[in-house]
Formats: structure tokens, C-alpha cells, sequence
């Protein structure tokens, strides 16, 4: 019973210890996905702070080699810079949903700054197709355009410092899980290899005291067969030595006596007489076994 008790509980162990095993993975591998998330939602974060100072650069860009040549051909940057921000910023706006109050504040007052810079370049521009030459560059002369453009880079360093900040963050916590993981895998593989090899045991023992037991048991029968056995073969001769008796007995009344008796009398002993001739049989049938002849002898 013990040892049962015991095999019961170590093979609930060794159950509970895969289970806790397979926890561990799934926790560790939601860890992972969950860092890996914030890692790629940071780096795109980065792509689209990037993308909207490209933006305002090349819309500047476009805008003061028009101001200085009056080519057309000098508005191709800000126009294709023009086309794309609306959609960056909708695109920053859109993965800074989740942030601090801190960093949606500072992208709205990019969206701001960033109209306005836009209004500034456009007015210069529209004052440069119209021909006022000084005009246009009086306006940017007062350095409006400029002051917009260094708030704005200064708010797209604020945001992508945060964000480096982030992706510091997220890559400690990787590093941290992953060495706890490993730690926590260790163990957890170490737990379960003593856990099997105990219950190995605890089995391999189990089975050669089961083996011992049966060989026993064994044992005990073959002693309680042979003494079966005789007890039969004894049983067995007096059964016979009592039916030979009464055989012989009613023979010989019928023989000597015979005339004397009576008909029904004369019955009787004839019954008698067959009656122990069928009990010798039925004995014979009961003691007969494979490798003995009728007499309970070995043949």
C-alpha cells in the first residue's frame, strides 16, 4: 500500500511538474511576444518622428531653392512633402494612442507647429509666384519659418528620446526575461529529471519486490499443491479400499448367500454391488490428471 501510495503521488508530481513546465513556456513565450510588440510599435514610432522631419526638411528645402531660383522645377521636394505628411503625422497620431498624456500633447503641438510652418512657406511661396521677390524673402527673413522649425525639432528630439527611452526599457525587460527564464528552465528541467528518475526507481524497485512477491506466491502454491495432492491420493485409497470392501462384501453375499435371500433381498446386493463399482469410477474420474493412471499413481 505504500508503496502504491507512493508511485500515486510521484506520478502526480511528475504530471504537475510538466504542467508547470508547459506554464512557464507559454508565460515566458506571451513575455516575449509582448516585448517584441512594444519593441516593433517603438522602432515604428522612430520611422514616423524620421519621416515627419524629413518632411519638413525637404518642404524648407523645396521651398528656399524656390524663393532663390523661381524654378517651378525647385517645388517638386515640397510638394511631395507636402503630400505626405498629413498622411506620417496620421500615422504618429495613430501609434502614440497608447502613450503618456506627455507624448500625445507633444505630437498635437507638432501637428500645430507643423501647420504653421506649412502656412509660412505657402504664403512665401504664393508671394514669390506673384513677384514679390523682396517681399518673400523679407518673410523669411523675420525668422518665422525658422523659430517653427526648431520648436519642431525640438519636440520630434523630446519624442524620439522617449522613445529611445522605451526601447531601452523594453530591451532590459527582454534581457531580464530572458535570464529568468533560463534560470526558471533550469530548475524547472532539473526538478523534472530527479522527479523521473525517483519514480524510475521507485517503479524499478516496485517491480522486483513484485517479482519477489510472485515468486513466493509461487512457491506457496507448489507447497499447498503437493500437499493437495497427498491429501487427495490418501483420501483417494481409503476411498477406494471402502468400495473394494463393499464390492467384495456384496459379491460374496451373493454368492454364498445368494439362494437364501429373498428376491427383493437379492436386489438390494445387486444395488449395492453396482453402486460401488460406479463409486470406484466416479473416484477414478476425480483423481485422474494428466500423467497418472487411475490408481493416483504416477504412471
Amino acid at each position: 500500500m505504500i508503496r502504491k501510495a507512493l508511485l500515486q503521488i510521484g506520478a502526480s508530481a511528475l504530471i504537475a511538474c510538466v504542467a508547470w513546465n508547459a506554464y512557464l513556456a507559454i508565460s515566458h513565450l506571451k513575455q516575449t511576444q509582448h516585448i517584441a510588440a512594444g519593441t516593433l510599435e517603438s522602432s515604428t514610432i522612430q520611422a514616423d518622428i524620421s519621416s515627419i522631419l524629413t518632411d519638413l526638411t525637404d518642404m524648407e528645402t523645396g521651398q528656399r531653392g524656390y524663393l532663390l531660383t523661381g524654378e517651378p522645377l525647385y517645388l517638386q521636394p515640397y510638394s511631395d512633402a507636402r503630400s505626405r505628411i498629413a498622411t506620417d503625422f496620421a500615422a504618429l497620431r495613430l501609434e502614440l494612442a497608447n502613450r503618456a498624456q506627455s507624448e500625445r500633447s507633444q505630437e498635437s503641438q507638432l501637428e500645430a507647429l507643423a501647420t504653421s510652418k506649412q502656412a509660412e512657406m505657402e504664403r512665401s511661396i504664393s508671394l514669390r509666384q506673384k513677384g514679390y521677390r523682396h517681399r518673400a524673402f523679407a518673410l523669411v527673413d523675420s525668422n518665422e519659418g525658422m523659430e517653427y522649425m526648431d520648436q519642431a525639432r525640438a519636440l520630434l528630439s523630446s519624442l524620439s528620446v522617449a522613445e529611445k527611452n522605451n526601447f531601452s526599457r523594453l530591451d532590459r525587460e527582454r534581457n531580464t526575461s530572458l535570464s529568468k527564464a533560463l534560470m526558471e528552465t533550469i530548475v524547472s528541467s532539473l526538478c523534472l529529471v530527479v522527479l523521473t528518475a525517483c519514480l524510475f526507481g521507485l517503479f524499478h524497485y516496485h517491480g522486483r519486490v513484485l517479482e519477489q512477491e510472485t515468486a513466493k506466491s509461487k512457491k506457496t502454491l507448489a507447497v499447498r499443491d503437493l500437499q493437495l495432492e497427498k491429501l487427495t491420493f490418501a483420501l483417494s485409497n481409503q476411498a477406494r479400499s471402502k468400495t473394494s470392501a463393499i464390492e467384495a462384501n456384496a459379491r460374496l453375499l451373493l454368492d454364498n448367500y445368494g439362494g437364501f435371500l429373498p428376491r427383493q433381498g437379492h436386489e438390494y446386493a445387486e444395488q449395492i454391488k453396482e453402486a460401488s463399482i460406479q463409486m470406484e469410477r466416479l473416484r477414478q474420474d476425480l483423481v485422474a490428471s494428466p500423467g497418472r493412471n487411475g490408481d493416483g499413481k504416477a504412471a
